[in-house]
């Protein structure tokens, strides 16, 4: 399959993020940054991004797309079909950028713009073709983070809106169309409120950078974190609900108790009493090492969400389930005398335990997958468990013989030792697919069972007959060494 295209045009923090948010998800990139320093900064924010973001997934993610650093901003645009405008927010710039991009760019590319604070018709002005530009405001870190504020204008035609929102939904995040034109859209008008009145705190020396950060980190925040706003306050009303709330909070709002309508003065003096007072909380650690804590705490708080099927965690698991769409096939029965092909794969970051290597558990998971691919190939599909018959396991021995660490390539061999009209018997070797070292076997017993009675009973006779034709073949093969063992205490 033909990966697609994307170009990103800036490389810093936003555009670096956006650059591994599509590499990271198959995509191939042309990167157009003329700062000298732009490939080193990109390259680190990869490093992050690989680190983390496989580690939300529990299945396989694409083959890592390919990186081109571009010399023009003609070489970058020409074929691409999503093209991100990241560099300053100064409008005159992004006016320039878009100017010469459009002369070389396909007429129906998409052009998103990561702009914080500008409306798509400000970005559209003077442009040659409006239709093609529109506001994808993301949230740092892009690759981790899933939000992206799409906004339009009246001259983007509602396919290109389809468009973007499908793409940016095949890259695992959650795109929220902006209903209207507004400055700073949805969500930095929200963390607007909550500087002004931070900044004020200060000024009035009445907390510190770091008491606001716990107040934050302690308290609201770990609320908003899986519930937001709205949904908080609709429990704080108790059985009631929200109309509730309202009712016994909403006078408070007449109250004098913010400053949200005006700002402190930024002083040299209070601009050096924040940066005295981050340096103070924060400076033990250089930026890196923060961004590397910030991207571990978050990747554990959005796979807690994800055990629940909640929040964020959701949206991983329509993910996971969207980069596992394409519907398994039965392997092709070589008949001869060697055991068949049924799991290939890697070792994901999910999987790596506390001592550094894949936990018990998830060798348990490759070996079922491998069983399971073996009765799809047997033809016990879909359609045959809806009519009724399965497979389960009755007994398993595996033995752990190797580490197996992250992203090594995996594969599982299955010879049939034995079968009949209600049994089979499996033996998965599980090696490292670039050395043929061995890393696990696994033996299973498995019984054909009715689904509608939960009883034993005969499979049918097309699988007992592909069953049959196997094992007469996996019959010459010397028994598998390992096999019939059990664990003996003396």
């Amino acid at each position: 399959m033909m990966r697609k295209q994307a170009a990103c045009i800036g490389g810093g923090v936003i555009g670096g993020g956006w650059i591994a948010r599509f590499i990271l998800n198959g995509w191939d990139v042309n990167v157009f940054d003329p700062q000298a320093d732009a490939r080193d900064k990109i390259e680190q924010v990869l490093e992050n991004a690989r680190r983390s973001l496989p580690a939300l997934a529990d299945v396989a993610m694409p083959e890592e797309g390919v990186i081109r650093y571009c010399d023009t901003l003609k070489q970058a645009v020409e074929n691409a079909l999503w093209i991100q405008e990241s560099v300053p927010e100064r409008l005159a710039v992004k006016h320039a950028v878009f100017k010469e991009l459009q002369k070389y760019c396909k007429s129906d590319a998409i052009i998103g713009s990561s702009t914080s604070g500008f409306t798509p018709s400000q970005l559209q002005q003077n442009s040659a073709n409006p239709s093609q530009i529109f506001v994808a405001h993301p949230f740092n870190p892009v690759y981790l983070l899933p939000l992206v504020e799409v906004v339009a204008s009246a001259d983007n035609c509602a396919d290109l809106q389809q468009q973007a929102l499908r793409i940016l939904t095949e890259l695992g995040m959650s795109p929220l169309l902006v209903r209207g034109e507004i400055a700073a859209h949805i969500a930095d008008r929200l963390l607007e409120a909550l500087w002004r009145e931070a900044l004020w705190l200060i000024n009035d020396d009445l907390a510190t950078t770091s008491e606001i950060d716990d107040a934050i980190r302690f308290g609201f925040g770990l609320r908003w974190a899986q519930m937001g706003l709205f949904e908080t306050y609709r429990i704080a009303g108790g059985e009631a609900g929200m109309a509730h709330f309202m009712a016994q909070f909403g006078p408070a709002l007449q109250w004098p108790w913010s400053k949200l309508t005006n700002v402190p003065a930024l002083t040299d003096e209070l601009i050096e009493k924040i940066a005295s007072q981050s340096d103070q909380q924060s400076g033990a650690y250089s930026i890196r090492e923060l961004e590397r804590i910030r991207d571990d705490n978050l990747v554990g708080f959005m796979r807690v969400q994800k055990a629940h099927n909640w929040g964020v965690g959701k949206l991983l698991k329509a993910h996971d389930q969207q980069l596992q769409a394409v519907p398994a096939k039965p392997a092709a029965i070589i008949l001869h005398a060697q055991p068949l092909i049924m799991y290939q794969g890697r070792v994901l970051p999910a999987w790596i335990d506390y001592n550094g290597h894949m936990n018990e558990a998830h060798y348990l998971t490759v070996l079922s997958a491998a069983t399971d691919k073996f009765m799809l190939t047997v033809g016990v599909d879909e359609d045959y468990i809806s009519g009724g018959g399965s497979y389960f396991t009755l007994e398993t021995h595996i033995r752990h013989l190797a580490e197996a660490k992250l992203n090594q390539p995996l594969q599982i061999t299955t010879q049939l030792i034995s079968c009949d009209a209600k049994r089979m018997h499996l033996f998965h070797r599980l090696t490292d697919s670039s050395s043929g070292k061995l890393l696990a076997t696994g033996e299973h017993l498995l019984l054909h069972m009715d689904l509608t009675s939960g009883k034993s009973c005969l499979a049918s006779e097309r699988v007992q007959a592909k069953l049959q034709s196997i094992f007469e073949y996996h019959a010459l093969l010397d028994k598998p060494e390992g096999a019939g063992n059990a664990i003996g205490v003396k």
